[in-house]
């Protein structure tokens, strides 16, 4: 039967199909007709306050549900606005669904107001951008949902003519892709070759990373790492892909250096090495070539091919993660590991590294907060040193229970990655981590929290300087400069905003304050005051 509506309901029909419940953004003229169509479909519409971070809150809802993110934005000042986050969904594999209005082309020939090429704009920061016609509305939302969703995700755009998407359209089928089956490889030599190396590793080591997680191969990695006796080192968009508790997890890699001389030692040690869905974007210079594949074996299992360099392999598989892992150790017996207790004692030293026994400062902060707060909590942390030192000592049972800007290292994503998850799932305890500088980026978005009526934690790190610049300017002997900034009152903020606001200088003060903020019915905006350089030595 032919169905006949706006160009633009075959475009919120198909995102709901997707399981899209919820579109984060700003409105513009050019978006009224999008908007209208979303919500008549069942797509919630939820108001921020800047464009970046309602990509964020629509990340933090992907992180909790598996739904591709939808951003949407009006001509012009709208969409550059949304810039950051999309590059970051891009880099960090996000699927994201990122929606423009514009006016029509005949009418962008004379009326330059707010115009420009919104494709060429996001070309280099998606993977896909279209512009959406009367007589292809079906077709140009499905392919966006596949690109955005398969193999490597992240965001796709797709500009919204004023005209095109009020205009009735009759389609006598919807077109609709049938969904890629993920990739195996077929038997061969190379994964004869993986199964005799693993075989006869006796030091065998498991970098798992994004690609891992997003097939959803957590079960396969432990199940692979249990088998070979071989230590798991994940990236830290991977953490908790394994729950970071079992005696072979080793934690996330790559931001700090403290922890590289722990890990490191253990990879450099390895008789065989087996990247499960790592991709190095995350890590930092030193993790770059520190494996030589002519020396040791390496099989590298990828969603797409290796074209970053940051290391080579032996053996190069695109394809599924876990599905590789069952063929390559298929059959194969497990040999004595790491007979010499390396794992054990790599825990340990990673342990001694971070200490937890602080009277006061970032790592009472966070310990205090890995003590009171549930299991279940998820977390998110903004970028800075904070980040460093609460990614080496937060531990995840699930993954995607520590959102971050992991790749591009945008700072003010925490809060809105907060508010986003809280909205998708309300009935979890959700916490932010911010330094002052980020949270002070985004200190709009508590008035979209209370509003929503979410009550998030959002602890906030006072030292009143950028402390991982300041820290690398001081190491570089240089002079104090453009790094420092006023001491503000966050808990005043939180309280003029409608949450409620708390400054803590104690483990007992913190400890009170968080057990007040998951028994309230608001936000609340703890802001732990801590020392300045307080981050030396530790990360």
């Amino acid at each position: 039967m032919a169905t006949t509506q706006r160009a633009v309901d075959f475009l919120a029909q198909r995102l709901y199909e997707a399981g899209c419940r919820y579109a984060f953004g700003m409105p513009g003229g050019e978006v009224l007709t999008l908007v209208d169509a979303l919500e008549k479909v069942g797509i919630q519409m939820v108001l921020a306050k800047h464009e970046n971070a309602a990509g964020f809150m629509a990340e933090g809802v992907y992180h909790r549900t598996g739904a591709p993110a939808i951003l949407i934005a009006t001509v012009g000042p709208g969409a550059l606005n949304g810039i950051n986050v999309v590059g970051n969904a891009l880099q960090d594999q996000v699927p994201m669904i990122v929606l423009t209005g514009c006016v029509e082309a005949t009418e962008a020939m004379t009326y330059t107001h707010q115009i420009l090429d919104h494709q060429k704009v996001y070309e280099e920061l998606t993977k896909a951008t279209f512009r959406m016609t009367v007589d292809g509305a079906d077709i140009v939302t499905d392919k966006a949902m596949a690109i955005a969703t398969e193999g490597r995700p992240g965001p796709v755009h797709i500009d919204v003519p004023i005209a095109a998407a009020n205009t009735q359209v009759t389609i006598d089928r919807l077109r609709r892709r049938a969904a890629a089956v993920p990739v195996v490889p077929a038997p061969g030599a190379d994964l004869d070759q993986a199964r005799a190396w693993i075989e006869a590793a006796k030091r065998p080591v498991i970098i798992a990373g994004v690609d891992a997680m997003n097939d959803g191969s957590g079960a396969q990695v432990l199940a692979v790492a249990e088998h070979i006796g071989a230590p798991i080192i994940t990236s830290y968009k991977a953490k908790g892909i394994v729950p970071e508790t079992h005696d072979l997890c080793l934690g996330g890699a790559g931001l700090s250096p403290l922890a590289d001389k722990t890990l490191l030692p253990i990879v450099e040690a390895a008789d065989l090495i087996i990247c499960a869905g790592y991709d190095p974007i995350e890590m930092r210079t030193g993790w770059r070539e520190v494996w030589d594949p002519a020396r040791v074996n390496v099989i590298d299992i990828s969603a797409g091919p290796n074209h970053h360099y940051m290391h080579q392999a032996t053996i190069n598989v695109v394809g599924h993660t876990g599905a590789t892992l069952a063929l390559m150790t298929d059959g194969a017996d497990g040999a004595d590991t790491w007979s010499g207790g390396e794992i054990a004692q790599a825990k340990a030293d990673l342990a001694v590294s971070f200490p937890r026994d602080d009277a006061w400062g970032p790592a009472a902060v966070i310990d205090t907060c890995l003590t009171v707060l549930p299991d279940n909590v998820v977390a998110s942390v903004d970028s800075g040193a904070h980040r460093i030192l609460l990614s080496q000592m937060w531990e995840c049972q699930e993954q995607q229970t520590l959102m971050q800007s992991t790749a591009l290292c945008t700072m003010g994503c925490a809060v809105p990655l907060a508010i986003g998850a809280k909205f998708a799932e309300p009935d979890r305890t959700v916490v932010s981590f911010s330094g002052d500088a980020g949270f002070l980026m985004v200190a709009g978005e508590m008035a979209t929290a209370a509003e929503l009526e979410l009550p998030v934690i959002f602890v906030v790190f006072v030292d009143a300087s950028l402390s991982l610049i300041e820290k690398k300017q001081r190491e570089r002997q240089l002079t104090n400069n453009f790094v420092d900034f006023a001491k503000h009152d966050f808990a005043a903020i939180g309280a003029a905003f409608g949450g409620n606001g708390v400054t803590v200088r104690s483990r007992a003060e913190l400890e009170t304050a968080l057990h007040d903020a998951m028994a309230a019915d608001r936000f609340t905006v703890i802001g732990a005051e801590i020392d300045a350089m307080a981050y030396d030595g530790r990360i």
